[in-house]
């Protein structure tokens, strides 16, 4: 790894910034920097602006105002990571390679040493070996071996590196990113939710790399707890204004539970104060004439103090969602016989049989690649298989919520989503509402949704399969980027609605609360029933 060209050199710095979002300031006249070594946390609630930050800072999106200079190169894990191949044959390994150019390098070296064999002129040997030479001199030939290590700590097995990213599923695919930025040796690494779609395994593997990273870390993550003694600040963002706290992440906990105490009790004091003369001043009022001055001294006083009165922190929305009952279908929703898929190697899957019944909750269970997310996609009709058939069954609805959120169009608003979910059985005015009962409230109904964090874009799904009165759902990591307290307000909405379900998790307290009735094994496809000893493997699988 490349690490920065001076311990404790400062990577970044941030002066005055401002981040607008759908024509909202989420972060005004933030000032920090960030040095080699520095392992530096970035919280808020859902919505604060986390995602708005980092996109500024990664250069993706442009500052409302002041400036973000990093120092040497810069690597930038978004949330929803698409990486399409950037390596010379688009498969994992050649797309991680692409980090340090070995990809190129090794196709060049190859052309370079054809043409010695079709012409060996001293020309074309001294080329070739100038090429052979700065490419075993830059670690090329241990490339390979580093990556894959890189690839197996991530949890991508050798086999599935050597894939078409085409052909990975979409966790798959987000660890060859994080693998590509990791390899490519950076001085500074800004994280937005980097253990999404990682099992246990992955995980620890991947904290263990951010604790002894050499380069300034700035990461927004669910799972800061694991990472706890490697912090060494805390950036905390509310209501558009940025507070830094020293010290690791429990720390923070303590001192900003001990900041809110303080800001409550100084705001009712404030208010009992403006209360005070504001009485006063009105008791004043239409008697004397030196009174009625003493009023509007009292008014001045008044505007003075609230002015300057203290603004409580916003604690995480709870949000408060509601599946509506769903129409009544027939007794068995989904048939599915005799499935299989591949993407033009082995399959994916062969002659997976199932049935889905009224009600019935279903959780599908594989490690990364084992077909999870493909099986989805073919029970929602976005994919075909390449044999067999999937048959829904009377008045039946499906709703699908894709992890990778690909039914979010960026340029269309929030309510338009909506409507396009509605089909136009709902009014404005009800989709509104409903987009506020998952906390995206007010004039975000206007917003692009191509501006949303990834909780929002989370929120917005699901609150379009409730607008869409469906009767089966297919969920497909539904609880990603979600803070706690909307992972358990969405658990619990769905724990009680009777359809029917069909779920690939890696949430173990999600899935306790959903309580499935059978487990479908991937890739053989092997049904048993539910236990609660298979909730260890969840977050494994």
């Amino acid at each position: 790894m490349v690490g920065p060209a001076c311990h404790n050199a400062r990577m970044l710095s941030v002066r005055g910034l401002s981040v607008e979002v759908g024509g909202r300031l989420t972060l005004e006249n933030a000032t920090f920097t960030l040095r080699a070594g520095e392992k530096v946390g970035l919280v808020g609630r859902n919505g604060a602006g986390k995602t708005s930050l980092l996109r500024v800072l990664s250069g993706e999106a442009p500052a409302a105002a002041g400036v973000a200079i990093h120092k040497g190169a810069l690597g930038y894990l978004p949330q929803d990571p698409r990486p399409e191949g950037s390596g010379v044959d688009s498969t994992g390994l050649s797309h991680i390679l692409s980090g340090r150019g070995f990809d190129e390098a090794q196709r060049r070296i190859e052309k370079l040493r054809l043409r010695v064999d079709e012409e060996p002129s001293d020309q074309n040997v001294a080329r070739f070996t100038k090429a052979e030479d700065e490419f075993r001199m830059a670690g090329g030939y241990a490339a390979e071996g580093e990556v894959r290590r890189i690839a197996a700590g991530l949890g991508l097995s050798g086999s599935r590196l050597d894939l078409p990213i085409t052909a990975l599923s979409g966790g798959e695919r987000r660890r060859v990113e994080l693998g590509r930025i990791l390899y490519a040796g950076s001085d500074l690494l800004l994280l937005d939710e980097p253990t999404n779609h990682l099992d246990v395994d992955a995980k620890t593997w991947l904290l263990g790399y951010m604790r002894t990273y050499k380069g300034a870390l700035l990461v927004v993550s669910h799972d800061l707890l694991l990472l706890d003694e490697a912090i060494t600040r805390v950036l905390h963002i509310d209501a558009g204004t940025m507070v830094e706290y020293k010290g690791t992440y429990s720390q923070y906990k303590g001192s900003r539970k001990k900041d809110e105490e303080r800001q409550v009790k100084v705001a009712a004091r404030q208010q009992s104060e403006i209360s005070r003369l504001k009485s006063l001043a009105d008791s004043m009022r239409g008697q004397t004439e030196n009174r009625a001055k003493t009023a509007k001294a009292l008014d001045t006083r008044v505007a003075r103090l609230q002015d300057g009165v203290v603004s409580i922190a916003r604690s995480d929305k709870v949000i408060q969602p509601r599946f509506p009952d769903p129409p009544r279908a027939g007794e068995t929703v989904l048939r599915v016989d005799q499935l299989c898929k591949g993407f033009g190697g082995p399959s994916v899957f062969d002659d997976v049989t199932f049935d889905v019944g009224r009600g019935e909750r279903m959780f599908v269970m594989g490690l990364n690649g084992a077909g999870k997310t493909t099986l989805m996609r073919i029970l929602a009709g976005v994919t075909e298989a390449d044999l067999g058939v999937v048959e829904p069954g009377h008045n039946v609805s499906v709703g699908y919520y894709a992890q990778e959120h690909e039914g979010i169009v960026p340029g269309r608003d929030l309510l338009w989503h909506m409507r396009e979910a509605a089909a136009g059985a709902v009014g404005d005015q009800t989709l509104r509402a409903l987009l506020g009962m998952f906390g995206l409230s007010g004039e975000m109904a206007f917003q692009d949704s191509g501006t949303l964090s990834g909780g929002e874009k989370t929120k917005l799904a699901l609150a379009q399969l409730v607008c869409g009165r469906h009767n089966v759902l297919l969920l497909d990591e539904p609880t990603n980027n979600l803070d706690p307290p909307s992972r358990t307000a969405i658990g619990d909405a769905l724990s009680r609605w009777p359809g029917s379900i069909v779920l690939v998790s890696h949430d173990t307290e999600f899935v306790h609360r959903m309580q499935p009735q059978r487990v479908l094994m991937m890739p053989e496809g092997e049904l048993d029933y539910w236990s609660d000893d298979l909730l260890e493997l969840v977050a494994l699988a």
